[in-house]
């Protein structure tokens, strides 16, 4: 790897600006050339997804994404373009995924409840510059027509916690949903421990036509402190303003709070342990505050074997699981547990192929049971992950090889 601005690892970059442990492995294929450095790294999964319940469905489903990476970067700066892709519109369809309790965006004009939604063709198309000003310190501008504000921690597709769960977070958009936004403008100021950023952005979702650049005069704000005290151990604190996020409710706007940990430590030399705890609350100008809570870790004993698992605790309003009055505005807590398992093998040396299997169950109140038929909803699915096999470490760090 090439040398950077105040000697930050290239595996702390996690998704848009955010930060992540230095011991986070990545999995992507490298390539130098004239000073060049260049980089393609994504992960995709195909399975069967069985959600039980009255409001449950089943299908074979895709999660993907691929990212490429081009940067050229000295000791005192670096400028870099990247550009994510995701095939999900074409696989899954407007609808997206099942996956019960899930809420967030539209299709054909009706909030989407007990699914997942396609992401975007284009989930990032960006330019990213760091440069040191000073002794010890750093500035740094991203501009994005899709991308990233500094909002919520590493977004779920891209953390190590989550590398091996193919199902979204429930509370996915009290957190992170900010991950695809078409119109972002970030600067901030860093050291190699610490770094203050702000964003000015377009606050709406995406819409419904997957393949285009929603864009729109930015009219939202955020602000992000993150924190690194050693290697191993990533923090940060948000706020946002989005302005008319929901298109069926453009006249409403919300303030979103955000705070999270995520901890990665190395085990032996192909074995890796990462977790992350996050807390994420909207504010909304009508109606009470509602919360997410989320505990997902990733534990790859050895390069083969891995466990995965998240807890969550979950606020929703009753309009946005399509509950009638009287409960359209009452808050309903609900509580998820998924488990999971991965066997994974290298092919040629290049490509990782993983078969594995999740399992969760959702605890419910009784005011929802007539709505699902149960007070335990399940789900299941099993499926084949492959991503790139080349495990990229921090240098700086002991024990840890720049490839496998």
């Amino acid at each position: 790897m090439s040398p950077r601005p105040l000697g930050l690892s290239d595996t702390r970059e996690g998704s848009g600006t955010s930060w992540q442990p230095d011991t986070t492995p990545m999995h992507a294929f490298h390539a130098m050339a004239g000073g060049w450095t260049f980089m393609v790294h994504g992960n995709v999964f195909l399975g069967y997804d069985l959600q039980g319940s009255n409001r449950g469905a089943q299908q074979i489903v895709s999660q993907n994404w691929l990212m490429a990476m081009v940067r050229r970067s000295s000791e005192v700066a670096e400028i870099s373009a990247r550009v994510m892709l995701s095939a999900e519109p074409f696989i899954l369809g407007g609808r997206g995924y099942p996956l019960l309790l899930q809420t967030g965006e539209t299709y054909h004009g009706m909030p989407l409840h007990d699914r997942q939604h396609p992401h975007d063709l284009f989930m990032e198309a960006a330019v990213l510059m760091n440069a040191e000003i000073g002794d010890g310190v750093g500035v740094q501008v991203y501009a994005a027509p899709a991308g990233e504000p500094a909002l919520g921690p590493v977004a779920f597709p891209h953390r190590a916690s989550a590398a091996s769960d193919p199902l979204a977070p429930l509370g996915h958009h009290w957190q992170d949903s900010t991950h695809i936004t078409y119109g972002v403008l970030t600067i901030g100021i860093f050291t190699r421990h610490v770094k203050l950023e702000g964003s000015w952005f377009n606050g709406r979702e995406p819409d419904e036509n997957r393949y285009s650049f929603d864009l729109r005069a930015p009219d939202s704000v955020s602000c992000r402190l993150s924190v690194n005290p050693t290697d191993s151990l990533s923090i940060q604190a948000s706020y946002g303003f989005l302005a008319s996020p929901e298109a069926l409710e453009p006249d409403e706007s919300l303030h979103r709070i955000t705070a999270s940990a995520t901890w990665t430590r190395r085990l032996g030399t192909s074995g890796s342990w990462a977790t992350t705890a996050v807390w994420g609350t909207n504010l909304h100008p009508h109606g009470s505050p509602t919360s997410s809570y989320l505990l997902e870790t990733d534990l790859d004993f050895d390069g083969h074997n891995i466990f995965f698992g998240r807890g969550e605790h979950v606020q929703r309003i009753g309009r946005e699981l399509a509950v009638a009055e009287p409960g359209e505005q009452s808050v309903f807590d609900m509580s998820s547990l998924a488990l999971g398992y991965i066997h994974e093998v290298e092919l040629a040396s290049a490509v990782a192929f993983g078969l594995g299997a999740r399992g969760a169950v959702t605890a419910i109140g009784p005011s929802l049971e007539p709505f699902y038929g149960t007070r335990w909803p399940l789900g299941a699915m099993i499926f084949v992950r492959v991503r790139p096999a080349t495990r990229t470490m921090d240098r700086s760090h002991p024990n840890m090889a720049d490839h496998r």
